[in-house]
């Protein structure tokens, strides 16, 4: 069973930055594209930002391009979600999924192996 684990979430005010974690247990993350998602209260899993195998291709949603950028640390074995410039619409629980290179990575319904997830909120 592959499940990563995440962290780094917690509170911070607008305009402030969190960086996510999300690394591995049991397995090689490194061997592995990963995509983080997020998921607000009565809201449907949005795809926020994806990175591939070899860290060649990143992908972001229009709603965080420019503020959030996806990096993975093969010698630590861990993917991060910088994220600055936040802003309360941000506040979301953020997931990290581990999966195969995808042509669209922003779709939750191709990723399988999920975290538990990690709270964002973002507030004055």
């Amino acid at each position: 069973q592959l499940q990563p684990v995440e962290s780094g979430g917690g509170l911070v005010q607008p305009g402030g930055s969190l960086r996510l974690s999300c690394a591995a247990s049991g397995f090689t993350l490194g061997s592995y594209a990963i995509g983080w998602f997020r998921q607000a209260p009565g809201k449907e899993r949005e795809g926020v930002s994806y990175i591939s195998t070899n860290g060649g291709r990143t992908v972001y949603a229009d709603s965080v391009k420019g503020r959030f950028t996806i990096s993975r640390d093969n010698a630590k074995d861990t993917v991060y979600l910088q994220m600055d410039s936040l802003k309360p619409e941000d506040t979301a629980v953020y997931y990290c999924a581990v999966g195969s290179d995808l042509l669209t990575p922003m779709t939750a319904r191709f990723w399988h192996y999920w975290g538990q997830g990690t709270q964002v909120t973002v507030s004055s």
